[in-house]
């Protein structure tokens, strides 16, 4: 009888896991294609340009109002273009932050990764666990 009471408990308990294995799974699925189908986009300051970047910061469409060419000059366009491309890729990864965040740990290396684009440090906390794991501390 116990043996009969303690694989019922343990089933439950792997139930129960799969359960919450499953509801992580279909979460992953959800954040993956709203990460695929993010587009953010930015305006200057002076609303003659238009940038839109996809998740990873790519550049996707830029929009220049035909006023533009009256008053800039070329690296001034430049400069500007450049900055609203900043300002969209700044806004999209805040996005893909706060996407992740309900599927990652906050003190995660993938989440810091996510925030200070520092690929080095992702690598230095991945040494750092192989250490403390290999007793190396």
């Amino acid at each position: 009888m116990a043996d009969r009471d303690a694989n019922h408990a343990l089933r439950a308990r792997f139930d129960d896991v799969y359960g919450q294995y499953q509801r992580l799974r279909s979460g992953m699925d959800d954040m993956q294609r709203r990460l695929a189908e993010l587009r953010v986009s930015a305006d200057s300051d002076d609303g003659l340009i238009r940038a839109t970047v996809g998740p990873r910061g790519q550049l996707l469409d830029l929009r220049l109002d035909r006023r533009i060419y009256r008053d800039m000059d070329a690296g001034e366009l430049g400069r500007k273009i450049v900055a609203t491309v900043e300002r969209a890729t700044a806004k999209t990864s805040e996005q893909v932050e706060q996407l992740v965040a309900g599927c990652l740990p906050a003190d995660s290396g993938p989440m810091q990764y996510i925030r200070d684009n520092d690929f080095g440090s992702l690598l230095r906390r991945q040494d750092a666990i192989m250490r403390e794991a290999n007793g190396d501390a």
